[in-house]
């Protein structure tokens, strides 16, 4: 298994610089070039805890549990969190914490088993139709929670010559028709590989649609530029946005305006959450986070049942609440504000839908 710091540095590298010297003098905003900013992101949790007024001990505490996962998390996503509160629910997602050192039976490394879904360096193929290219490691924050926190990132590394077995594999499937773009997170790329890569699979006559996971533009909205929508724009295949937003805190008027930008250049924009103890397990703030999203034209599509990475134990939600709030929301919101609740198993043909 790759160690995370591996993916903290490569992401330096490829926007040129940064680290925790260097960010000890950066506000919270590296001005609006994204590459900028993901270069001065916040790694170190004395720096974190120091700017949001939090205990030096919570700092103490962050450093040990960071040994295996490091903390990376955008300016723009800490000018968001209420300085002074440990509890709030967005640097929940993304401060270590000591929980994250206990060993939970039933928490796993892989919960997913993608190591059994690899096809190709950097492809896995696990549902019908669909093929996943792992773009990068790189990635606009460490959540606490990431499925992938322990993936095995060297076995996929960036760049074009990196892509192309995946590229030759699923051009030699006519099954497959639609390519989903993941990581780490694809808009850590720089625009004209992501445009070569899109060319590429265009190329392949029996592909319909381009899917992108990211959350770049929650964690920086300057991300979604001109140069991004149009090489999303000039595809032939569909192309489709999923964004991961967790909690209406997270949607600042930056944040608001960048979804607006891809939904007005004709890119569906869809919205996955993860369903996380201590951040949105309340009914009202699910309501208000997909009313949000819908205000924005953004369709609420998962809710997911948090995979059971080890490391992740303590934001687990049991999946009755869970079921629970999906019921109230569908009393309180017109049904296509209300997404669907499912658990990813590690094998089968489909998630499962729970509510």
């Amino acid at each position: 298994m790759v160690r995370f710091a591996f993916m903290a540095s490569l992401t330096s590298e490829v926007v040129g610089g940064g680290g925790a010297n260097a960010e000890s003098q950066q506000p919270l905003s590296c001005g609006n070039d994204w590459q900028a900013a993901l270069a001065c992101m916040i790694r170190d949790p004395v720096e974190l805890c120091r700017l949001l007024e939090l205990d030096p001990a919570l700092a103490a505490e962050a450093q040990q549990a960071a040994a295996g996962f490091p903390l990376l998390v955008s300016r723009e996503y800490v000018a968001r969190i209420h300085s002074g509160d440990p509890q709030d629910p967005l640097l929940r997602q993304i401060l270590p914490r000591a929980a994250e050192t206990a060993t939970v039976p039933g928490f796993r490394a892989d919960p997913l088993r993608e190591v059994d879904a690899a096809v190709a360096p950097g492809l896995l193929s696990k549902y019908h139709g669909r093929s996943l290219i792992v773009t990068t490691p790189g990635c606009g924050v460490h959540c606490r929670f990431c499925f992938r926190r322990h993936f095995p990132f060297s076995a996929s590394p960036p760049g074009l010559a990196h892509w192309e077995p995946a590229v030759r594999q699923i051009a030699a499937d006519p099954s497959i028709h639609e390519v989903i773009l993941s990581g780490g997170d694809p808009l850590t790329l720089p625009d004209d590989h992501l445009a070569k890569l899109t060319r590429q699979l265009a190329q392949i006559t029996h592909l319909r649609r381009l899917r992108l996971h990211t959350r770049m533009p929650v964690m920086i909205p300057q991300r979604v530029t001109d140069e991004m929508l149009g090489w999303l724009r000039a595809t032939r295949l569909s192309p489709v946005v999923v964004v991961q937003v967790n909690h209406p805190a997270e949607i600042d008027p930056a944040v608001a305006n960048a979804l607006g930008r891809m939904v007005d250049a004709g890119v569906p924009v869809l919205c996955q959450s993860v369903l996380l103890r201590g951040v949105n397990d309340r009914l009202d703030v699910l309501a208000e986070l997909y009313e949000r999203l819908i205000d924005l034209r953004v369709i609420p599509y998962y809710l997911h049942q948090l995979d059971r990475v080890a490391g992740a134990a303590h934001f687990e939600v049991p999946e009755p609440v869970g079921v629970s709030l999906i019921e109230q929301l569908r009393a309180r919101l017109p049904g296509y504000a209300v997404p669907r609740y499912v658990r990813q198993p590690p094998h089968g043909p489909a998630k499962e839908c729970l509510g």
